[in-house]
């Protein structure tokens, strides 16, 4: 069975019902696995924080169709419940492309591409729905009566009725409800005294949250009291599928040393990209570019994933003798990816929103300014050069979401880079040096295997010489 937990719209508290749901569930003891629809790195931090188990990514558009199911089924035969988290409102998707031509039989679905309600359909899986009735009484209904009738090949479970103000409120609710005989699962009152403070690009993550412990613990409050678990318990019980069997992975002989940055600073990782690289025989050794003071020994390569390096740059600047020790190794031909944050500490300078310039790494002739403008989207991404991950002509898929910008365009761009829902050009992006893998564009290897087999191919050759 499971559910997927979906909004009618942004904003109406996806996430704060989820992560209600999941701490009232985990204080129960019970095992639980949490997904999250989209391309999104923060909300599944919050859900692992609540679990104790990594959330998942589903994405039709960074994987594929026969991947998000795969991902899903192979996760959920390990836990007692099973949770998705949707994105956006119901319906809101990506438009046709030429990858939806591939993967969906089904034109009418384009619009809908990698939408909750493609993602549901994929799963089979109910819907519960969440409503901000704020500012609504009897038209809640006919919202509900729209989102319930628009696709009869979804299945409604009910609804969570989201702000609720006064017991008076509920009353108007429940009485324009009654005629369309959709189960009421939940009902959540203004919480002004739960607040999980946000910044520029969204939730500030979970480990810049020292008061993170009580906010999970009222949300665990709120959730035994405010859902109707009988009918929920049935529901989120997680589903049984066949024995999965994953895709048979070549191993190296020996295990090839990665030196992944995660920290504070860097912490947008795809958990399944990280499997993937450990089950390819990779070695993982997570160090902090905001407080060690050298790389680990005998790394073969180092992986910078995104994060906030905007926020910490004067505590990374200060860190002289890492920024010493990651240019002198990349200097020394080591192969590092270095997405998006991890393109930024690559610069030579990282120019705050004060407009205060901070020494990083040096490696990228260029600097990092950031700004008020938002790049935001999907991409697809041709490779214009042979690099140690792509051939030329190589299509990538990944996502952008960031708001800073290279003061200084490269000379020889790592890609050129168009809208996934149509040829519109985006631009020429990243940074292609022998060993340097620079990009703002986030990628999920689960259908790109070739990326990290690449990757350690090259840090096998490099330990070599």
């Amino acid at each position: 069975m499971s559910i997927i937990i979906a909004g009618e719209r942004s904003g109406v508290g996806k996430t704060t019902v989820t992560l209600t749901l999941l701490a009232s569930l985990r204080r129960r003891g019970v095992t639980i696995q949490s997904f999250k629809v989209g391309p999104d790195y923060i909300d599944p931090m919050f859900h692992q924080y609540v679990t104790g188990r990594p959330c998942r990514n589903l994405d039709t558009v960074l994987t594929s169709e026969s991947y998000v199911q795969e991902c899903f089924h192979h996760h959920s035969l390990k836990c007692e419940y099973a949770l998705v988290e949707g994105v956006m409102g119901l319906f809101d998707g990506v438009g046709q492309s030429s990858v939806i031509s591939r993967q969906s039989s089904n034109k009418r679905d384009d619009m809908t591409f990698a939408s909750t309600a493609h993602i549901a359909k994929l799963l089979d899986i109910p819907v519960v729905l969440v409503i901000d009735c704020s500012r609504l009484s009897g038209s809640v209904a006919a919202i509900a009566h729209g989102y319930c009738s628009l696709d009869s090949r979804i299945k409604m479970a009910g609804l969570v009725l989201n702000r609720v103000g006064s017991d008076r409120h509920l009353s108007f609710l429940k009485n324009s409800l009654a005629r369309l005989q959709i189960p009421i699962l939940g009902v959540l009152r203004r919480q002004d005294n739960i607040t999980i403070p946000d910044r520029h690009l969204g939730l500030i993550p979970t480990a810049e949250l020292p008061e993170l412990d009580n906010i999970i613990n009222h949300l665990a409050d709120l959730g035994d009291t405010c859902f109707d678990w009988e009918q929920l318990l049935a529901l989120l019980k997680s589903p049984h599928f066949p024995t999965f069997s994953p895709s048979h992975l070549p191993i190296y002989p020996s295990p090839v040393k990665i030196a992944v940055a995660r920290d504070k600073a860097f912490n947008f990782y795809y958990q399944d990209n990280l499997d993937i690289l450990e089950k390819l025989g990779a070695e993982l050794v997570f160090w902090s570019p905001l407080k060690d003071t050298q790389l680990p020994r005998d790394i073969q390569g180092i992986y910078f994933g995104g994060g906030f390096p905007e926020v910490f740059a004067s505590e990374l600047a200060a860190n002289t003798k890492i920024l010493k020790s990651v240019k002198t190794a990349i200097c020394a031909g080591i192969p590092t990816i270095a997405e998006c944050g991890g393109l930024m500490y690559l610069c030579e300078q990282i120019i705050d929103f004060e407009d205060k310039s901070w020494s990083m790494v040096g490696i990228l002739p260029t600097s990092a300014q950031m700004d008020k403008k938002l790049t935001l989207g999907y991409r697809r991404a041709v490779s214009l050069e042979d690099s140690f991950l792509f051939d030329v002509g190589t299509n990538v898929y990944g996502h952008e979401f960031h708001r800073s910008h290279l003061i200084t365009d490269t000379q020889q761009p790592l890609f050129d880079t168009y809208r996934f829902d149509c040829d519109e050009n985006t631009g020429f992006e990243g940074w292609n040096l022998p060993n340097v893998h620079a990009s703002y564009i986030h990628q999920h290897w689960g259908e790109s295997l070739e990326i990290p087999q690449n990757f350690l191919q090259q840090c096998l050759k490099y330990s070599m010489e």
